[in-house]
C-alpha cells in the first residue's frame, strides 16, 4: 500500500506557521515515499468555520507550494457518512444511545465542585475530607453513561446522543513514531459522544471516519492532538479498521521557551509573505524547527523530499527565532533568479514610488548587487531607494559636509570628466575616477564623498562606479547639477 498523508486544518482561523509546518512535514513525507499528500478542511464546526479562513488556508498552502495531490475534502460534506458509521456502531453494540441531558451532566460536574470545595472547609475531619475528595474525583472522572448497559430510555422519543462504549478494562496504547510507545488506562477515557442530540457528528468521529475513507496511512500532526489519539483508537477498533501510523510532533515555542503566541510571531502564514519572506525560505526554516538530517542547515524542497523521514523528527519543542529566519531568507534572496526577484519586489517598490520603465531597467541592472543588501523584500526595496531618489532636498549631515567648497570644486571637475565618457560602463567610470584622483593627487576617500552625496544624498548605496552606471549618464549629470552653483 502506498503512503498517504494528510493535513487537516480547521477553518476557524488563519493558517499559522505551526499548521504550515505540519503541512510541510506531511507533504515531504509523502513525496519521499512516492505517496500522496491530501488536504482535508475540517469545517464540522459550522458556527466557527468561515469561508474567509478556508480561502486563506488554501492560499497560504498554495503560496508555500504545498498543493495536495487531490482536490481538497471538506469535512462537513461527509456528515451523512459519519452518521452512517455511528449507527453501524450502535447496531454492533460498540456504541449506544445516551439519554443524559446537558443539564444533568452539568449538575454532576457542579456537585463534584461542591464536594471538592466542602473538603477544604476548616471544620471537616480528615476522614470526611478523604470521603468528599473521593466522591468529587468520581464525579469528575471520565463519564461512563448509565445507558451503556441497556438501561430503559425515559421515553421512546426522548432526545439522545450516540456515545462510543469506552473499553471497560485494560489499557489503550499508542505506538507513536515521535513520542514512542505510550499507554493509558482504559478508565481514563470516557464514553465519548459520536453524534450530538441534534444528530450532527462530533470532531472525534469525523476525523477517524475521514482518515479511514481517505485511506490515510500516516497521521502526522502536532502533539496538542496526542491525547485525542487515545479516544480515537477505540473508534477504529469499534469499526474493525486498521490503525494508521501516528506521529505527534512537539509544538513550536517562542524564543523564551513559552507557548507560541502572537507576541512571539504566531502570525498567519500569509502575514510572513506580506512581511517579505520568500516561500522557499519559510519552508526551509520551518523544516529545521523539529527535524534534522546530518549537519545540513538549509534545504530546498527537492533536497528535503529526498531525505525526509520520521526518524529525523525531534522529540523536544523548537523555538521560533526571527534572526535565524532572516538569515535563511537572505540566503534564498541571494540565490533567487533576478527576474523573479524583481517581480516579487515590484509591489514593495510601488509602496515607495511610482514604478516606471526607466526604473525597471535600473533595477534589472542593480539587483545582482543590491539583493545582497537585505534579508527581506522590504529591506531590499529600501536599499534600492537611491535609484529613484537623490534625496537632494534632505541631505544628511555627512552629505552636506561633503558638498562644501572643496567638495563642490571636485564635483564640478568630475562631472566634466564623466560627461566625456563615450561608452558608459563600470570600467570606463572607474577609469575616470582613478585618473582624476591621480591627476589631482587625491585619494578616493577625498573624491568619493561629494560625488556620493550628490548622487544619493546620503542614502545607502554600494560602490560609486556601478551606482553611476545604473543611474545612467543623464540622471547622474542632472543630480550633480542640482548641487553646483549656476
Amino acid at each position: 500500500m502506498s503512503m498517504i498523508t494528510r493535513f487537516a486544518p480547521s477553518p476557524t482561523g488563519m493558517l499559522h506557521i505551526g499548521g504550515a509546518r505540519t503541512a510541510l512535514f506531511n507533504a515531504l513525507l509523502a513525496r519521499h515515499h512516492k505517496g500522496k499528500f491530501l488536504l482535508r478542511v475540517e469545517d464540522t464546526d459550522q458556527k466557527r468555520s468561515t469561508e474567509e479562513a478556508s480561502k486563506a488556508i488554501l492560499e497560504g498552502l498554495a503560496w508555500l507550494g504545498l498543493t495536495p495531490d487531490e482536490a481538497p475534502v471538506f469535512q462537513a460534506q461527509n456528515a451523512a457518512r459519519h452518521v452512517e458509521c455511528a449507527n453501524a456502531m450502535v447496531n454492533s453494540g460498540t456504541a449506544f444511545r445516551c439519554y443524559a441531558t446537558q443539564e444533568e451532566l452539568q449538575e454532576r460536574r457542579d456537585l463534584g465542585d461542591e464536594k471538592r470545595a466542602a473538603a477544604k472547609a476548616e471544620d471537616v475531619s480528615e476522614t470526611d475530607k478523604a470521603i468528599l475528595l473521593a466522591e468529587a474525583d468520581a464525579l469528575h472522572a471520565p463519564y461512563r453513561s448509565l445507558w451503556r448497559d441497556g438501561a430503559t430510555p425515559p421515553s421512546a422519543d426522548a432526545p439522545h446522543t450516540i456515545r462510543l462504549r469506552a473499553p471497560d478494562e485494560g489499557s489503550i496504547t499508542v505506538e507513536d513514531s515521535v513520542q514512542g510507545t505510550v499507554s493509558i488506562k482504559s478508565s481514563e477515557v470516557d464514553d465519548l459522544i459520536l453524534l450530538r442530540a441534534d444528530g450532527t457528528p462530533t470532531y472525534m468521529l469525523a476525523v477517524v471516519v475521514d482518515d479511514h475513507d481517505m485511506a490515510v496511512t500516516h497521521v502526522l500532526r502536532g502533539d496538542d492532538h496526542f491525547r485525542n489519539t487515545f479516544r480515537q483508537i477505540p473508534i477504529y477498533l469499534a469499526m474493525g479498521w486498521d490503525l494508521p501510523q501516528f506521529a505527534h510532533v512537539p509544538m513550536i515555542h517562542g524564543d523564551d521557551g513559552a507557548k507560541l503566541s502572537k507576541r512571539h510571531g504566531a502570525l498567519s502564514t500569509l502575514a510572513y509573505r506580506d512581511m517579505g519572506y520568500l516561500p522557499e525560505a519559510l519552508n526551509a526554516y520551518l523544516l529545521r524547527l523539529g527535524w534534522s538530517h546530518g549537519d545540513q542547515e538549509i534545504f530546498t524542497m527537492e533536497e528535503a523530499a529526498d531525505v525526509f523521514t520520521l526518524e529525523g523528527l525531534n522529540k523536544s519543542p523548537s523555538r521560533l527565532d526571527f534572526d535565524k529566519l532572516n538569515d535563511v531568507n537572505a540566503h534564498f534572496i541571494r540565490i533567487c533568479d533576478e527576474a523573479r526577484l524583481l517581480q516579487l519586489l515590484t509591489p514593495e517598490i510601488a509602496k515607495l514610488t511610482v514604478m516606471t520603465s526607466q526604473l525597471n531597467e535600473r533595477l534589472k541592472s542593480a539587483l545582482p548587487v543590491l539583493k545582497e543588501r537585505g534579508s527581506t523584500l522590504p529591506e531590499i526595496a529600501e536599499s534600492c531607494k537611491f535609484l529613484w531618489d537623490s534625496n537632494a532636498d534632505s541631505l544628511n549631515k555627512k552629505a552636506r559636509k561633503a558638498l562644501r567648497e572643496d567638495g563642490l570644486t571636485r564635483l564640478a571637475q568630475i562631472r566634466e570628466a564623466l560627461d566625456q565618457i563615450e561608452i558608459w560602463s563600470i570600467e570606463a567610470v572607474q577609469g575616470v575616477l582613478e585618473s582624476y584622483c591621480t591627476a589631482h593627487n587625491l585619494s578616493m576617500g577625498q573624491v568619493g564623498p561629494p560625488l556620493r552625496a550628490a548622487l544619493t544624498g546620503g542614502l545607502p548605496a554600494p560602490d560609486l562606479a556601478p551606482v553611476i552606471v545604473w543611474l545612467g549618464r543623464n540622471e547622474v549629470l542632472a543630480r550633480i547639477d542640482k548641487h553646483l552653483p549656476v
